[in-house]
């Protein structure tokens, strides 16, 4: 069986079974599915267009969906909440497709099981090779097959952040002319 980063636990993936049409039927991708325990169980969801950018209203038109969905299925048998939210900017990296993306970027792995005595590879991501997903790190360009991996998410720093900003604005979902302007004080004394 192959690693699964969408979902990791068996109820999670019969959950991402049951939620992934809808989600891709609303014209949107299933970046991450854990139900999480607790005193309260918490289902949450993340989703993305496929080219980027996810808005508040669409994770509640997700949610709607869902929700209809998993009451006629019923897959979870305690009460739970369920969270539908947008990956964010320093966003898990699920998929082999993600890595590519985010080629150049910042990234912290982890796999499994140790690899070369460590779990934790911190870098810049390097790309896709076959299914090996190639990460730079201090001591070089490393190959991690992507099913050892068990964990994977960008790191946020200034330059992605700048990114996607800059992305957002290139596809209309940033408006700067509805910005209040920013007025700044100077000479203010502190007590």
């Amino acid at each position: 069986m192959t690693n699964d980063l969408i979902a990791k636990a068996a109820i999670d993936r019969r959950l991402a079974e049951i939620i992934t049409p809808v989600i891709e039927s609303l014209g949107f991708e299933l970046v991450r599915v854990r139900l999480m325990g607790g005193k309260t169980h918490v289902l949450q969801i993340m989703a993305d267009r496929p080219e980027g950018g996810i808005e508040v209203d669409d994770c509640a038109a997700i949610s709607t969906a869902i929700s209809a969905v998993l009451d006629v299925e019923d897959p979870i048998l305690d009460a739970y909440t369920l969270e539908v939210s947008s990956p964010g900017i320093d966003r898990p990296l699920t998929r082999l497709k993600d890595f590519e993306a985010f080629e150049g970027y910042e990234a912290r792995l982890e796999t499994a099981e140790l690899i070369d005595g460590r779990k934790r590879f911190k870098g810049v991501l390097a790309g896709v090779e076959g299914n090996e997903v190639l990460i730079n790190i201090e001591e070089g360009t490393i190959g991690l097959d992507f099913d050892w991996l068990s964990d994977a998410k960008l790191i946020l720093t200034d330059e992605l952040i700048r990114e996607m900003l800059r992305a957002r604005k290139a596809a209309g979902v940033i408006d700067e002319t509805t910005f209040d302007e920013i007025e700044t004080e100077s000479g203010s004394e502190e007590d």
